[in-house]
């Protein structure tokens, strides 16, 4: 047994969490060691107690590791652990990380550019169409749009970034052979195409009412920030909210209507302190922050430019120009004049000034 397998192991084992784990790995070296080490010495690990203990000692009797990696051969999925280059960095840094990920798809050096993107099932046709057209601009820009992969908001987010031709990730709160809804069969088949689509949840397990704030927990604690679209003060995205804030990350909300209980959880996260998010400039001006760390002006390269980035980036100068402006000269339809005019500030090529105005950077 090498030691991935004695971590999914681990992971089958009934109140056996991540923390727990992180303190015996730090006890005995390695999880083949735990899973050997006697009563005795488990109980001097902190936080074990008895129940956990015989639960390790037994761990043959409770578990079936090899039904379970002939599951993951089967399904075409992969483990990844903290020790793997593929494990998220951002979700490193949080208390428990979750022991092993399920992945089907590939998770890639560019998914550190993530935002969460989360709301209400019970959707308004205002906050579906919000999510889809926030999560577009933001994956064409190049960020990845990570979600819960429920009904409502989590799909329109999802949908939004996988038509921009971005990437996308959706955290399950079951096992990667349960679909929750029942409906995304081919939306989790696009995301694993375009993307990933995880869990830390072994084969089997059915999503509830613990399992999902688990869920919510990784959304929040692999991304940059949490963008909230639509949400009842009672909605289990605002979990995922405070599990950001928890984090230090940050978290945005979408304004709705005033009298939309749909709405009601969102508003009061803007009154808690939570960024306002009108458009995905909201996001990116913040996260080209986070992430600038420019080599010097006369050593970067420049990037390569789609064509209508080319061409707005032609009719620019160090003169501000309005947008509306860029399209009228550029001849391009207003909305591929807005993503390429995100694109081109990602790749730091021009800047954005107040009343959308604009100027080359370099």
């Amino acid at each position: 047994m090498d030691s991935r397998e004695a971590l999914v192991a681990l992971n089958l084992l009934p109140d056996i969490g991540p923390v727990r784990v992180r303190n015996l790995l730090s006890r005995f070296g390695s999880a083949q060691a735990v899973l050997v080490a006697t009563q005795g010495d488990l109980l001097q690990v902190d936080k074990v107690g008895v129940k956990a203990a015989n639960n390790i000692n037994r761990w043959r009797e409770l578990v079936d590791l090899d039904l379970e990696l002939k599951r993951i051969d089967q399904f075409g999925a992969t483990i990844i652990t903290t020790d793997d280059s593929a494990y998220p960095a951002l979700l490193r840094e949080i208390y428990d990380p979750p022991l092993v990920l399920y992945a089907r798809g590939e998770l890639k050096p560019k998914d550190a550019h993530a935002i969460a993107m989360v709301g209400t099932r019970q959707t308004t046709l205002y906050g579906r169409q919000t999510a889809e057209r926030l999560a577009r601009q933001l994956a064409a820009s190049g960020v990845t749009v990570v979600s819960g992969g429920a009904r409502g908001i989590d799909s329109a987010a999802h949908e939004g970034a996988l038509r921009s031709g971005g990437r996308t990730i959706a955290v399950l709160g079951t096992g990667l052979d349960i679909v929750y809804p029942a409906e995304n069969v081919k939306l989790y088949e696009r995301i694993a195409e375009q993307g990933a689509v995880i869990t830390q949840f072994p084969f089997g397990r059915r999503g509830d009412k613990q399992s999902f704030p688990i869920r919510n927990r990784i959304v929040a604690g692999m991304t940059q920030g949490t963008v909230v679209v639509e949400a009842n003060r009672a909605s289990g995205a605002l979990i995922t909210a405070n599990f950001a804030a928890e984090y230090g990350r940050t978290v945005y909300a979408v304004p709705g209507r005033i009298d939309s209980p749909r709405s009601a959880g969102c508003h009061d996260l803007i009154k808690d302190g939570a960024q306002l998010c009108e458009s995905a400039e909201d996001v990116l001006a913040e996260f080209a922050h986070l992430n600038a760390i420019a080599p010097e002006e006369g050593k970067r390269p420049m990037p390569t430019l789609s064509h209508p980035e080319q061409q707005i980036y032609n009719v620019l100068t160090h003169e501000a120009m309005q947008q509306d402006e860029v399209i009228r000269r550029t001849e391009l339809p207003a909305s591929q004049v807005s993503v390429a005019l995100l694109q081109l500030e990602m790749k730091k090529l021009i800047q954005q000034h107040p009343g959308r105005l604009f100027t080359r950077s370099r």
